[in-house]
């Protein structure tokens, strides 16, 4: 089994809802089995696309899955949930980002590994500090990348711990 981190997102219909839907999805799923997840943050809109804030959270996952085929799940859990991907970086209804995948290296056309922008987005490092802190990318831990980015207007949501259970 390897290990692997997700990064979860949406802002449009019920964020909430579909990352846990997403969840639930690749936690049935039987090569994979979701193993401790993020709270829920409320976070700015990033991206080139006037939009509304976004929820994001981070999990982290055990599976017995190549890294592609743990990307092929994730996209097919995301159609699954009408994920749009007709403007980049626009509005979604959910987002599904493999950020790290045991500690690997890959570079394909189809994935980067450890996720290439990972380390400069508050919005991803903030939930995944609260389930890996000491996770190394580029050779520095999540916290310590942390440290030196802008977290304000970061605030998370009051939920449940088993909110993706319950959701």
């Amino acid at each position: 089994m390897t290990t692997a981190y997700l990064g979860l997102g949406g802002n449009i219909g019920d964020p909430v809802h579909a990352m846990a839907e997403a969840l639930r999805a690749l936690d049935a799923d039987p090569a994979t089995r979701v193993a401790a997840v993020s709270p829920v943050y409320r976070t700015p809109p990033w991206g080139p696309v006037e939009q509304p804030p976004f929820l994001n959270a981070c999990a982290c996952v055990e599976t017995s899955l190549e890294a592609e085929e743990l990307l092929a799940l994730c996209l097919s859990v995301e159609a699954s949930l009408h994920r749009d991907r007709s403007v980049r970086w626009g509005p979604r209804t959910v987002d599904l980002d493999l950020l790290d995948f045991g500690g690997r290296s890959l570079a394909s056309d189809r994935l980067t590994l450890p996720h290439p922008r990972m380390a400069d987005r508050a919005f991803v490092l903030v939930p995944l500090a609260d389930i890996a802190p000491q996770l190394s990318v580029e050779g520095v831990s999540v916290i310590e990348h942390l440290r030196s980015l802008d977290t304000s207007g970061i605030e998370r949501r009051d939920l449940a711990a088993d909110w993706w259970r319950t959701a």
